[in-house]
C-alpha cells in the first residue's frame, strides 16, 4: 500500500502539528498505571485492514519450503528417469525432508523475518554450496537404485540443475509471497528526520512495508517512560508489526535501551547503524571473555583484490564488447543520422587517486549542449551540488531513448579495456562537482570509477551528499560478488525504466 500524498508532520516545542496548525491525536497506552504522555508523529497512512490469519503471517517461509523440497525432489525424479529407472525415481520424494531441514539448519528460512526486502540474490553464494552438497550426497545415494556412478559431467549438470531450480523456485516463491502477504507496519523509534528518510526510502523500494509513525525519542525520554507498555499499546493501535530503531545519534546513551525496549515488545525489530556507514558491511563479531569486539577490515582494496577485479573486468568487457558490436554499429548510425555533430560526446571526469580522464558516451544532446548549461541551472532539480534537469530540453530525441536504456552508455566499455574506468565502483564525478567532495568523503577515489555502481541501482535520485556516503560504504565493504550483485541489478533496473 503506498503512503503517498499522506499528511505529514513535524514536532516543534514539544507538540506535533499538521502543516494548517492542527494538532493530531496523541496516542496513549490504557490508563492501568500513571505513564509519561509522549507525541506519537504519523509521517505515513497505516494499512489498518482487519487482522489476517496466522497463515498469511509466515506465507512466504512456507512456500519458500515447499518450492525448495518442490524443486529438488523434481530434478531428482526427471535425473533418474533419465537414467532408464523410472520405476524407482518416485524414491526421490523421501528427500523432501532432508532438504527443509538442511536449509532451516542453514539459516535460509529464518533471514527473511530480519530484512524488510528479503533477496534471493543475496543468498544466491549459500545456495550454490548447498546445492552442490545435495549433489553430491545425491552422487553416493544414486548408486543403491541404479548401477554405476555418475561421471563428472553428470555431475556438474546435476549441480547446475538443482542451483538453477532452486534459485528459480525461491523468486517465484518470494513473488507469490509478495503479493499474498500483508503490508508491514513500522513504528520509529528516535529521530524524526531519520523517519521521513526511512519512509521515502521504503517507498521507493520493492519493500512490502511503509512506515507508519515515529516516536521521536531522545536520550532521556527512554528512561522516562518506565517500560514496554507504552510501546505495546502504539503497536496494537496501528497494528505495528515492525520496530525501527533510529537513535539520533549513533553512539548515543539511550541507543541500546532503545533497541531493548523495542524487542520487549515482541515485534520485528530493525536498527539504522549509523557507525556501518563507516565501518562498512565486511565486520567479523569477535566475544572474549564475554566482551564484544567487533573487527574491522581495514579501508580500501588490497592489492591482491584490485587485480582479481581487474580481471573481471577485462574478461567481461571483452565479452560484452564482442556481443554487443552489431549494436553499437547500430547506434551510432542512428546518433549521425538524428542530429548534427559528432557520434561520441568525450567529457573529462576524475577517476582513481584524482587522475583526470576523458570518459566516452554516445552523444545524447545536441552538439552545444554545454554552451546551454548555465541557462538551465535554476532548473536543476537536484540539491547539493548535483546538476540534473527533468526533460533537458537540450536532449534529442535519439538521445531520449539512449538514456531512457542506457545505451548511450555502452562505449565506456573502451574506458573499462583502458583501465581508467571499472564495471562497477563509484561514478566518475565532472570536476566542478568532484571538488565539493571533502574529507574522509574523497577516499571514495581510492577505488577505479564505475560505468554503474550502488546508488545507480536504488531507483531514486540521491543528492551528492548521499551518492558519496553510499560510495564510500562501497569501497568500505567491496568483495567481488558485491560487485556482481550491482551488475545484475542494474541489468534488472535499466529493463523495467526503459521497458527494454
Amino acid at each position: 500500500m503506498s503512503n503517498h500524498g499522506a499528511t505529514e508532520l513535524r514536532v516543534k516545542a514539544g507538540k506535533a502539528t499538521d502543516h494548517v496548525g492542527h494538532a493530531p491525536a496523541r496516542l496513549t497506552p490504557p490508563a492501568r498505571t500513571p505513564t509519561p504522555r509522549i507525541d506519537v508523529v504519523p509521517v505515513g497512512k497505516a494499512d489498518l485492514s482487519p487482522a489476517l490469519p496466522v497463515w498469511r503471517d509466515a506465507i512466504r517461509v512456507r512456500l519458500l519450503g515447499v518450492a525448495d523440497a518442490t524443486g529438488v525432489s523434481l530434478v531428482l525424479i526427471a535425473a533418474i528417469a533419465l537414467l532408464g529407472k523410472s520405476d524407482v525415481a518416485v524414491l526421490a520424494l523421501a528427500g523432501m525432508p532432508i532438504v527443509v531441514a538442511l536449509f532451516k539448519l542453514a539459516g535460509l528460512y529464518d533471514r527473511d523475518e530480519l530484512r524488510l526486502v528479503p533477496s534471493t540474490l543475496d543468498e544466491t553464494p549459500r545456495l550454490l554450496q548447498l546445492t552442490g552438497l545435495l549433489a553430491l550426497a545425491a552422487t553416493a545415494l544414486l548408486p543403491l537404485v541404479l548401477p554405476g556412478r555418475l561421471d563428472g559431467g553428470e555431475i556438474v549438470t546435476l549441480w547446475a540443475s538443482l542451483f538453477a531450480t532452486v534459485v528459480a523456485g525461491r523468486v517465484l516463491a518470494r513473488a507469490t509471497a509478495r503479493r499474498l502477504s500483508p503490508v508491514e507496519n513500522c513504528l520509529v523509534i528516535g529521530d524524526i528526520d531519520q523517519a521521513d528518510r526511512i519512509r521515502e526510502t521504503l517507498a521507493a523500494s520493492q519493500a512490502r512495508a511503509l512506515v507508519a509513525a515515529c516516536l521521536p525519542l531522545r536520550d532521556k525520554d527512554v528512561h522516562d517512560l518506565g517500560g514496554p507498555d507504552i510501546i505495546r499499546s502504539l503497536v496494537r493501535d496501528l497494528q505495528v508489526r515492525r520496530i525501527i530503531v533510529a537513535p539520533p545519534v549513533s553512539g548515543s546513551s539511550g541507543a541500546v535501551d532503545m533497541i531493548r525496549l523495542a524487542k520487549a515488545v515482541g515485534v520485528r525489530v530493525s536498527v539504522v547503524p549509523e557507525m556501518l556507514a563507516a565501518v562498512g558491511s565486511v565486520v567479523e563479531f569477535d566475544d572474549i571473555n564475554g566482551t564484544a569486539m567487533l573487527g574491522i577490515r581495514q579501508f580500501g582494496i588490497p592489492r591482491s583484490a584490485h587485480l582479481i577485479k581487474r580481471a573481471f573486468d577485462i574478461v567481461v568487457t571483452t565479452i560484452a564488447l564482442v556481443a554487443a558490436g552489431p549494436l553499437l554499429l547500430a547506434v551510432a548510425v542512428a546518433v549521425r543520422l538524428d542530429s548534427r555533430g559528432p557520434i561520441f560526446f568525450r567529457q573529462i571526469r576524475v577517476g582513481r587517486n584524482g587522475r583526470r580522464f576523458w570518459m566516452i558516451k554516445f552523444r545524447s544532446m545536441v552538439a552545444d549542449a554545454d554552451s546551454h548549461k548555465d541557462a538551465l541551472r535554476s532548473l536543476s532539480n537536484i540539491e547539493d551540488g548535483l546538476f540534473k534537469v527533468a526533460d533537458d530540453p537540450r536532449v534529442t530525441r535519439v538521445g531520449r531513448f539512449l538514456r531512457s536504456s542506457s545505451l548511450d552508455e555502452l562505449p565506456q566499455l573502451l574506458n573499462v579495456l583502458r583501465g581508467e574506468m571499472s564495471l562497477v565502483g563509484p561514478r566518475p564525478l565532472v570536476v566542478d562537482e568532484d571538488e565539493k567532495v571533502l574529507g574522509l568523503y574523497r577516499s571514495r577515489l581510492h577505488v577505479t570509477p564505475g560505468m554503474t555502481g550502488p546508488w545507480q541501482v536504488l531507483g531514486t535520485r540521491v543528492s551528492l551528499d548521499q551518492m558519496v556516503a553510499i560510495d564510500y560504504r562501497y569501497v568500505a565493504g567491496w568483495s567481488l560478488w558485491l560487485d556482481v550483485k550491482i551488475m545484475l541489478r542494474t541489468v534488472r533496473h535499466v529493463a523495467r525504466r526503459g521497458n527494454v
